[in-house]
């Protein structure tokens, strides 16, 4: 009986650890970085938008990256977007960000130079 209890219960932790694997991913990904507006947040990549915040509910855990007056497009008071690289725990299922490790500004010239951020429309 007891046997099968702790069989039962190292398939559980099995499950969970590797499901949870799947799931947190640490990659440096570098893209235009949005804060439209409050608790809303994105970093939009070569591949995806990867939702930092949204306001009343999901929010990344850790800094977002400081950006210089040269650096940041304000679109709506002082929110907007500028280029940023940042160390991240993603879900790739959900596009969210779960943790930021690092994060850290960059020139614009730098996103807007890269063609395979056309796409997204930030200027």
């Amino acid at each position: 009986m007891y046997k099968i209890f702790f069989a039962c219960l190292l398939l559980i932790a099995a499950t969970f650890v590797s499901s949870r694997a799947n799931i947190e991913t640490s990659e440096m990904r570098c893209g235009w970085f949005s804060n439209p507006t409050p608790g809303n947040a994105s970093l939009h990549d070569r591949d995806a938008e990867w939702i930092i915040g949204v306001q009343g509910g999901h929010q990344a855990e850790g800094d977002w990256p400081e950006f210089g007056p040269k650096q940041w497009i304000e679109t709506n008071v002082h929110y907007g977007y500028g280029c940023a690289c940042m160390k991240i725990q993603i879900d790739p299922g959900t596009h969210r960000v779960l943790e930021i490790e690092s994060a850290k500004a960059r020139p614009l010239s730098a996103c807007r130079s890269d063609r395979k951020l056309k796409r997204w429309g930030f200027k």
